[in-house]
Formats: structure tokens, sequence, C-alpha cells
């Protein structure tokens, strides 16, 4: 399935977003929802809390006071961990049964409203924001709900602010406007991203490539959208090898196509071979290749492609000793501290893309002509980076 995280500040609409995800047949599963589930009469966890903190946090009728169980639990640190530790095993399992209850569909939305204040977000395949201002929010909150205007902004200076949740999501979703603004936007995500998405994921295959052009450094966000896939990466293989922002995109200043290049290090082509299935189900889906080193010369890898139509990634996977993973470092490394070689570079890459898009041919030949052009300039670099590979 595609995972969906939905968050969005206190005020800010997320139910109003999900459920015009849900009439575009996502399923909905609702954090708020479950932590109210698992204190339900009859549930073990509302006895285990009644034990750690007293019979008065109960009603006469067997229910929750949440009132009195916050007067118990939030009077120091410890008892407040002693509530966490009790709530979040009990949520955490209560979530995995939703999860598997809905195993076989293809889109699954998760509105958890601290999904970034819980560093969640490496968990999901896109994580949509439903973003209002501060300010607007705080107004809706005091005339939708009747609260003061210091008990508002209390609540919402406990939460994230507005920038630290943009930097942490995939997508914003303005909801600032009319009902009418957000449904159509909602309308064109699920359109053109979120269902092609949950289609490339299921049938294993990569979204379309990214548009041969070069993209202006200043309209693009490379390096915090490298930082979110990096971070879902780690997540998703237990944080067990490196991975590196390489490529055009990963050297600040640079024009570059709007690609993502990445390159995760294994200990042998066996362990990229392992971990072949993992990364497909997180979105990678790969296959066995080679670097062209030049000269005849080939050195064997794995590359796996984003399904996420949205933000294309290339994922090199590569052997801590191997010629490309120690090139890909090091040309990286050469063309951030080197403008004369950076703006050498560039002016490579606008004549080669120009003869490229100016012949004849689909625009994945075009694509593929233009990559094959630049081979004589990178075997020059290697046998400068990395001369030791040519003895």
């Amino acid at each position: 399935m595609l995972r969906i995280g939905l968050t969005g500040g206190i005020g800010a609409g997320k139910s109003t977003v999900s459920a015009m995800l849900v009439d575009h047949g996502a399923v909905l599963i609702d954090a708020d929802k479950i932590a109210r589930e698992v204190v339900e009469p009859g549930q073990p966890l509302l006895e285990k809390l009644a034990e750690a903190f007293g019979p008065q946090v109960l009603h006469p009728d067997g229910s929750l006071d949440r009132p009195a169980l916050a007067s118990a639990a939030f009077v120091d640190s410890e008892h407040t961990a002693q509530l966490n530790g009790l709530m979040h095993p009990a949520i955490r399992d209560r979530t995995a049964e939703h999860f598997a209850r809905h195993a076989d569909a293809e889109i699954v939305v998760h509105d958890v409203p601290l999904l970034v204040e819980n560093s969640m977000t490496p968990a999901y395949h896109l994580n949509l924001l439903v973003d209002v201002p501060a300010e607007v929010r705080l107004q809706r909150l005091m005339d939708s709900r009747g609260m003061d205007r210091d008990d508002a902004a209390a609540r919402i200076s406990r939460q994230a602010d507005d920038e630290t949740r943009r930097a942490a999501c995939d997508v914003i979703i303005d909801n600032s406007g009319s009902v009418e603004e957000t449904k159509a936007a909602v309308g064109r995500l699920i359109e053109t991203r979120i269902r092609p998405f949950a289609a490339n994921l299921a049938a294993g295959q990569r979204a379309p490539k990214a548009a041969l052009e070069l993209v202006d450094s200043a309209e693009a966000d490379w390096a915090g959208d490298a930082q979110r896939v990096v971070a879902k990466l780690r997540f998703g293989t237990g944080d067990e090898f490196a991975i590196d922002h390489i490529g055009s995109t990963s050297v600040p200043g640079l024009p570059a196509k709007d690609v993502i290049d990445l390159q995760l290090i294994v200990p042998d082509l066996t362990a990229a071979r392992d971990l072949a299935p993992r990364l497909a189900e997180l979105g990678y889906p790969g296959t066995e290749l080679s670097d062209h080193l030049g000269e005849g010369g080939t050195e064997p890898k794995w590359f796996h492609a984003n399904t996420d139509p949205g933000r294309a990634v290339n994922l090199h996977v590569r052997t801590a000793d191997s010629v490309g993973a120690r090139f890909a470092r090091a040309f990286r490394d050469l063309l951030t501290e080197d403008a004369g070689e950076r703006d050498r570079y560039l002016q490579m890459k606008r004549e080669l893309m120009a003869a490229a898009q100016a012949a004849d041919g689909t625009d994945e030949q075009k694509t593929e002509a233009y990559a094959e052009s630049k081979e004589p300039y990178f075997l020059e670099m290697r046998r400068r980076l990395v001369p030791d590979s040519f003895d």
C-alpha cells in the first residue's frame, strides 16, 4: 500500500482534508480516534491507568475522567513519562492492527496531529501538510471553538512551528482559502501524484523520467528533498547503510536536471541484491546494472529509481571501495569547492543538452544521448580524482 502521513497544526482543518481524501478512495486511520479507542471501558489500558494513577481517574460509570487523569499525570516529568509508557505502546499496537486490517488497500492515510513533533515522517511514502498560517488558525480556534485568545495561542505554541512542519513534509496543501479551493487542490494532488504513485508502487515500476532541462537551484529545494528521502530510506533499511546525496543537485548553486541522485553504500553486491526487495517496498524498484568507467571498463552496482511522480530520485547502490562510490563523492566535493570547474561543467552541460534536445528521437532517447555525451568528461575527471583505479 501507499502509506501517507497527514498532519497540520491545530485549527488547520485536517479533518476537512482527510474527508476529501476518503472521498477519492483512500482509507483513513485517525490517530485521535485510536487514542480514544484504547481507553474505552473494557480496554486493558483503562485498568492499567487506574492502577497507576488511582481510581479517581475513572468516572462512576467506569469511563475515563480525562481532566482527572491530566491532573494526576502531568504533575511532574516522572508521572508524565509513566503515562506515556502506558499510552504509547497501546496506541502503537492498535495502529498496527488498523494497518493490518487494511493491508489490501491501495492508499492508506494516517492522520496524526503530532506527526512532525514525534519525528514520524520517515515511516511514510509521502507526508502531507494541511497548511494554514498560525494567525489564521488562532482566529479559527476563537471563532469555531469559542477559545479565548490566550488559550488558543498557548495550544498553537505547544506544537511545531509552521517552518518546521513545512520542512518535514513532502506536500503542502494550502487550506487558508475556501473549501472549494482546497477540494480542487486535493483533487489535483490525487490525480497527478497520489494515484500514479500508488499504481507505480503496486506494479514495481519507476515514475517517468524527469524532463531533459536544467533547473535553476534557486527554484528548487534539493537539499530539503534529499534530506527527507534519505530519512525515509534510513528508517526503512534500519539505518544500517550510509547514504550520500551526490550529483549536480548536491552542489549548491549549480543548475541541474530536477533529479535527486543518492548513493547507498553496501559491503558487497550480495547485500545489494538482498536489499532490493526492501527498497522496492519503500518505493524504489531496481535492477543490477553497471557503472561505465570509460575505455570499455565497467563496474557492477544496483540501480533503483523512485515510484513517486512528484519527486524524481535515482538511487545508486554501490560498494564502499568501488570506483563509482569514490568518484561520486570526490566529484561532488570538487564542484562544491572549485568555482572554475563548476562553471566549466555547467557550460558543457548546457551545450550537450542543447544538442540532445535538437536531435531526432524520443524524450528517453534524447536523455540517454545526453548522458552518453558526458562520458568523455567523466573519464577525464575519474583519471584526476581516482587515479588509482587506472593503475
